[in-house]
């Protein structure tokens, strides 16, 4: 292969990325629509997307979507056809084909805007595992290959095909069907996607585990996920506020880990290196979530929104943010929302109020293993001069600390302690 193939080919397979990136999940939900089946659908836009990997580098289509969706068409057609069970959906697909081989045109937009949502509710279903609803929605809604889940979340490819197969297989057990929920559970079930994209986008602002604190990538998928459900789902509050959490929290993104990886704590942060841009968009989504009063996506925006648009730490409406953690707290009760109204408590009243907050945590054992407690308690014991204890509880938030990057962080924190 000479110089100008590879070239020709780079460019052909990174046209097919970003088309297939931008069309998949409009792709997909129009293919479950026209064959009923799920799985048949995800399938046969894989081997739309092998196709086009081999003959764009040669001979770029005029229409690359319309491409995809009719050689998608036609590879479903041939698995209906091999499928005997399914004479009668081929017939109707063969039908639509023979009207219009080429592209999509006559396809009703609204008509698209509900398959992409269906699609969504259809991989955050309630019979699936929630790992298997992050790499169905990733796979199907998000377009990212296996291999792309499999390094957002570290896990070997292998486990992600299985989930995805494995989703597939229950859906089609449970006989799930391609359609919007009735009004009537929709915002039940809104809650379960919501709750997928705000996993997908917490493990990349925040990551679980491996020696990256952020994972950019990941987290901004989890935003391109949530404007399309707010523009799909706009009279929502909480898909707004689920947006202007994701964007509030990814504008400290350009200052929250230093040159080599390593965190960088809020109080710490160059506040002019945070993306004024992400910020205005945050604000404008927590505006549309206002609308009828917040609930809890959009009260931990509310919370964003004060820390973004703060000059300091010290300057900060910590007040604020303990009233606003006491709504979410009774909105929807964690031990998680307890600890941070902890550490705001910490700021707008000193550590002593605080230490009772976090002692209550742990004699009620609510966040058994984790990091977080010990973490808080010993930045508390710190600030009130029990250096040893502090020492203590630091050390052993580093050993229950699954990121490399934050655990250097609790070590050194332990040692400065003497």
């Amino acid at each position: 292969m000479t110089g100008r193939d590879r070239a020709r080919e780079h460019r052909g397979t990174a046209d097919v990325e970003a088309v297939w990136r931008i069309e998949s999940a409009r792709i997909v939900a129009a293919l479950t629509r026209f064959t009923g089946d799920f799985g048949l659908a995800e399938d046969a836009a894989q081997e739309a997307v092998a196709e086009a990997l081999t003959s764009w580098p040669h001979a770029s289509p005029a229409n690359p979507a319309g491409w995809l969706m009719a050689t998608a068409r036609r590879r479903a057609i041939d698995a209906v056809r091999r499928r005997t069970a399914l004479q009668h959906r081929y017939a109707l697909l063969a039908a639509d084909l023979a009207v219009d081989p080429g592209v999509d045109e006559d396809v009703d937009p609204d008509r698209i805007d509900d398959d992409v949502l269906a699609l969504m509710y259809v991989s955050c279903h309630p019979v699936l595992s929630p790992e298997t609803r992050v790499a169905l929605t990733l796979r199907v809604v998000g377009g990212l290959s296996t291999a792309e889940i499999a390094r957002a979340f570290l896990v070997p490819v292998p486990t992600v095909q299985a989930r995805i197969t494995r989703g597939k297989k229950t859906i089609a057990a449970a006989g799930v069907p391609f359609e919007l929920p009735p009004a009537s559970e929709r915002r039940e079930r809104l809650g379960g996607v919501l709750s997928v994209i705000y996993v997908i986008f917490t493990e990349g602002s925040t990551a679980t585990s491996g020696d990256r604190l952020l994972r950019p990538e990941v987290a901004y998928e989890a935003i391109r996920l949530a404007r399309t459900l707010a523009a799909l789902q706009s009279d929502e509050p909480e898909v707004h506020g689920l947006l202007a959490l994701c964007e509030l929290t990814s504008a400290r993104f350009p200052a929250r880990t230093g040159p080599e990886g390593s965190p960088i704590l809020l109080e710490d942060q160059d506040r002019r290196r945070w993306d004024v841009s992400a910020i205005r968009r945050g604000l404008a989504a927590l505006a549309e979530a206002s609308t009828r009063g917040l609930g809890p996506y959009g009260l931990q925006a509310a919370i964003a929104a004060c820390h973004a648009s703060a000059p300091s730490v010290e300057a900060t409406d910590w007040d604020r943010i303990v009233v606003l953690y006491e709504a979410l707290g009774r909105v929807a009760p964690s031990p998680v929302v307890d600890l941070n109204r902890a550490v705001a408590v910490a700021m707008a009243s000193g550590p002593a109020h605080a230490l009772a907050i976090v002692d209550e945590l742990i004699a009620s054992n609510r966040l058994p293993g984790s990091h977080l407690v010990p973490t808080v308690r010993g930045e508390l014991l710190a600030r009130l001069g029990r250096r040893p204890e502090a020492r203590a509880e630091l050390e052993l938030a580093a050993r229950l600390c699954t990121n490399q990057r934050e655990r250097s962080v609790l070590l050194g924190k332990a040692a400065a302690l003497g």
